[in-house]
């Protein structure tokens, strides 16, 4: 094999399939990204066996070939490199790394020891562009579970029904939905899989701010996202997620608007004194046309206030300070309602005013009486 490319592509590749290159693994080559060099250019592959992500970059291959190559060792060189072409050749496992006047001569090994990508055959296709797609992961990715007693939660839904897409995150204690307009979709009337959270952050880590389209497609084990010149693949998890639907209440008598930078501000100011060690719920009392919110530690006490449109005739609840504040820093609009029904009902945030594309729901805590 040998081939040669600008610095900044090959680094940026090697990143790219560098995530899904396992940290350590009983197979050794799923510690290194293979490198297949070919007419079409040079294509990168990382695998963990649950994760795997492939891009291409162009290349001008002199010698067509492949050899596995140390992702941490690869990665370091070439990004110490001087900004010039590299060139990389091959002699069966050893490899030449050559750039200005920079050279290094390491080891590769197989690629034959390398596992195959799993095929996702052909099934139900959606597209959607990489800029919506990259706000809807970022938007529930902080509800996705870490339990993994239930490991159909450490995932989040995709449901696809008409023209829309709809992901939702659950860890029991919070759930957030996003909801989008796909461009186009190929396959049943509505259709649904749940991708496994770590695959969604590395998704969300290629995707770009552009219009450019995402295809997903779903396998009868896996799903494929085709990103620009790179394609992942995860396995799907399987079991039955929520019935968030069902999950979700919306006859809530309570229903106050406020400021999402301004509540979302109230709570962290209050938040100063609570940490890991020493917890302390936030006590909300929610009356006409303010939010009181106290919370109290061994560091002592902290109040403030949030003013809102609306009453909620005294309401008195408690919340984790940090499940509201993900869910405000998530919230794309500059006003929500808050719509409550009692002490031990949870909470849904919602925008205040156009489409509803998005909520989240907040369960409360107990509070105790001598707060």
């Amino acid at each position: 094999m040998k081939f040669s490319c600008e610095k900044a592509l090959l680094l940026s590749a090697i990143n790219t399939a560098g995530r899904a290159v396992a940290a350590k693994s009983s197979i050794p080559a799923l510690e290194g990204i293979l490198a297949e060099a070919d007419s079409h250019g040079l294509r990168l592959t990382g695998y963990n066996l649950e994760t795997g992500i492939t891009t291409l970059i162009e290349a001008e291959v002199v010698q067509e070939g492949s050899l596995v190559l140390s992702a941490r060792l690869f990665g370091e060189i070439v990004r110490k490199l001087p900004d010039d072409v590299v060139s990389v050749s091959t002699d069966g496992n050893n490899v030449s790394i050559v750039c200005g006047p920079t050279s290094f001569d390491i080891v590769g090994s197989d690629p034959r020891e390398f596992p195959e990508l799993p095929e996702v055959d052909e099934g139900n296709t959606l597209s959607i562009s990489q800029e919506k797609l990259k706000s809807m992961i970022s938007r529930v990715i902080f509800a996705v579970s870490d339990n993994e007693s239930r490991p159909i939660h450490t995932g989040a839904l995709f449901e696809v029904e008409g023209e829309e897409l709809t992901m939702v995150a659950v860890d029991g204690y919070r759930l957030a939905l996003r909801r989008e307009a796909i461009s186009g979709k190929e396959g049943a009337g509505t259709f649904s899989f749940v991708v496994p959270g770590a695959a969604l952050s590395e998704v969300e880590k290629i995707c770009r701010e552009t219009d450019e389209l995402v295809g997903i497609h779903q396998g009868a084990r896996h799903i494929l996202f085709k990103i620009g010149s790179t394609i992942l693949i995860s396995r799907r998890l399987e079991g039955e997620f929520l019935a968030w639907r069902q999950a979700i209440p919306r006859n809530n008598p309570i229903k106050v608007t406020a400021n999402t930078k301004q509540l979302l501000a109230c709570i962290d100011r209050v938040s100063l004194i609570v940490s890991e060690k020493l917890k302390s719920p936030l006590r909300c009392v929610i009356g006409e046309g303010e939010i009181d919110m106290t919370t109290k530690t061994a560091l002592g006490n902290a109040h403030d206030c949030c003013p809102v449109e609306g009453n909620g005739n005294g309401l008195e609840i408690g919340f984790n300070n940090k499940y509201m504040m993900d869910a405000l820093k998530a919230a794309p609009k500059d006003q929500v309602t808050l719509e409550l029904s009692s002490p031990i009902t949870p909470c849904i945030i919602v925008p205040a005013e156009g489409e509803e594309n998005f909520l989240f729901m907040v369960l409360p805590v107990r509070l105790k009486a001598d707060f």
